[in-house]
């Protein structure tokens, strides 16, 4: 059974959309965003597989994460840190994560809807999900620098 808090951060994920992504290898670090669905703590994304972080991550799978909004008020700062690895997906989890991605961004659900360049950009990617190792929530409005660790 889900505690207050574990349900608190899986709907924070789901009522937020991108997701920052570092990656790092060879002490060769980078940042990037990427829009996610998420389905309780596991994240779903799609990239280039030619993209820096995804290159990254063929040489070590092990990434940190964030989602927060752009506050201006130090006292309302809430948002997700995770560290945890990311695998490249296929087959059925693949369906599963389009399945759920496209719930949330339906111009990745709806295809025959969906723009040229959208299509033509989703013909180039590749899907992966991230699995939390450790996972915090940030809520200021409880304190400034209040963290508590999500018990996965």
């Amino acid at each position: 059974m889900k505690n207050v808090l574990q349900t608190k951060v899986e709907l924070y994920l789901r009522n937020h959309n991108v997701a920052t992504l570092a990656t790092g290898m060879d002490g060769d670090l980078w940042a990037a965003a990427v829009f996610y669905a998420n389905e309780g703590f596991t994240l779903y994304f799609l990239s280039s597989p030619t993209s820096r972080h995804i290159l990254n991550l063929a040489k070590s799978p092990r990434v940190a994460l964030t989602v927060q909004e752009d506050y201006s008020d130090w006292l309302k700062i809430k948002g997700v840190q995770l560290e945890g690895t990311t695998t490249e997906i296929s087959g059925t989890e693949e369906k599963h994560a389009i399945k759920i991605y496209g719930e949330k961004f339906p111009a990745v659900g709806l295809m025959g809807n969906a723009p040229l360049s959208i299509v033509s950009a989703l013909s180039r990617i590749c899907w992966y999900k991230v699995i939390p190792q450790r996972l915090y929530f940030i809520d200021n409005s409880l304190g400034l620098g209040h963290r508590e660790e999500v018990l996965l």
